[in-house]
């Protein structure tokens, strides 16, 4: 794997840990600001639909500029948003500070997977992707964690001003390590669009908002969902983020190696799966041991589906990837939005902590019947494109003399 990879990673890193590190922080964010849990929760929803907004956004601006530089400038508002998080006087700005990061997280995700892929032999593009999302993934096992410890012993401020200096650094690896990669020619605003007529490419995105959300539909409000009915104490929330994230790790990898082997029947498993899961976690979350394993499966099954699914968006809108890469990473955080949401209002409507897993557990299941529709309609589609070929080929005359 080409050591520009690693670049991206130091970035995805610095994201990642911006991204989840909020959720083991909500109950000191919102004991400091006075509001209710379920309102600190809009930090992780405003966050998430600031990336479906900046996913676009910000790929169109940065057509003009090679992806690299438009990458060095993406980390560059990531390090503002997260200052202004940091040094927020209200709940308001904290929230508009969270707004400003999560603009240039999309967009650098959606060109990384597009630069990771270019980087190796198309055999290995899954898996250059998921080297990339490692950044992310491993985000949730040192730098989230370790930022909760922080938040939580000398205050979250300072974990936010951390997450600033881990942009700084990711800013000079890639301007350090990251090609110039140029744009490819005869690739325009118009062609990117045309990919989003594509059915597929849409079904993706669908896969991605539900699969994807009904991970956040529990992890959301792990912390009190923990705290209040697990029985764990507000420290024991760090490793529990620990051990979140190195299922990450481990989805993320095998996610990316069996996804160049056969794609869609791993998306199958892992988000057939995951509704179980999720679905027991309802059960699980009133034992420290079993809830300790759940959260663990969650995190390995819910990043399982992350390569393959961005694969299937680049491998649809191929031609014209990177518009549609960026806009799927949106359709994460679409996913993260709605599933934050909906979670919080199940717990405001006095279900209880546990409620999400149930919200959880439905759309991963939604998600899975897309899946499976998806798969009908490409199978149809190839039947009907042999056939057409057949019925053209049989129309010739045949060679004259026979």
């Amino acid at each position: 794997m080409p050591l520009a990879l690693l670049a991206l990673a130091i970035g995805a890193f610095g994201i990642g840990t911006t991204e989840f590190v909020i959720m083991g922080l909500l109950p000191q964010v919102a004991g400091d600001f006075g509001v209710s849990i379920p309102t600190a929760g809009l930090l992780v929803t405003g966050y998430a639909l600031g990336v479906v907004i900046g996913a676009p956004l910000m790929t169109v601006l940065g057509t003009k500029v090679s992806r690299k530089r438009m990458l060095m400038v993406l980390m560059g508002l990531f390090i503002v948003g997260n200052l202004v998080s940091a040094v927020a006087p209200v709940f308001a700005v904290m929230l508009i500070g969270r707004v400003i990061a999560s603009l240039a997280h999309g967009a650098f995700f959606g060109i990384g997977s597009v630069v990771a892929a270019e980087l190796v032999a198309p055999q290995k593009k899954a898996g250059a992707i998921a080297m990339m999302f490692t950044g992310l993934t491993v985000a949730n096992v040192v730098g989230v964690p370790l930022g909760t410890l922080i938040g939580q012993q000398i205050g979250w401020r300072v974990t936010f001003g951390i997450v600033a200096v881990l942009g700084l650094i990711g800013l000079a690896g890639i301007a350090k390590l990251v090609p110039e990669v140029p744009k490819p020619e005869g690739v325009h605003l118009r062609h990117e669009l045309a990919a989003f007529k594509n059915a597929q490419v849409l079904l993706a995105m669908a896969m991605t908002v539900l699969g994807f959300g009904g991970v956040f539909a529990a992890i959301t409000y792990i912390a009190p969902m923990m705290t209040h009915v697990a029985g764990f104490a507000d420290g024991s929330v760090t490793w529990l983020l620990v051990l979140f994230g190195l299922g990450m790790v481990g989805g993320n990898l095998i996610g990316g190696k069996f996804a160049d082997r056969a794609l869609m029947p791993m998306l199958y498993v892992s988000l057939g799966a995951l509704a179980v899961v999720l679905a027991l976690f309802t059960l699980t979350a009133h034992n420290k041991i079993a809830a300790a394993v759940t959260i663990a499966l969650i995190g390995a099954l819910g990043f399982a589906t992350v390569p393959p699914l961005q694969k299937r968006v680049l491998d649809q809108a191929h031609g014209a990837p990177t518009l549609a890469s960026a806009v799927n990473i949106g359709a994460f955080n679409l996913g993260n939005a709605l599933s934050a949401w909906l979670g919080g209002m199940v717990i405001a409507a006095g279900f209880g902590y546990t409620a999400p897993n149930w919200v959880g557990a439905i759309l991963a299941a939604a998600a899975l019947l897309l899946a499976v529709l998806s798969a009908a309609l490409e199978r149809r589609d190839a039947r009907t494109a042999s056939l057409t070929a057949s019925d053209a080929l049989a129309a010739q005359p045949e060679p004259a003399g026979r």
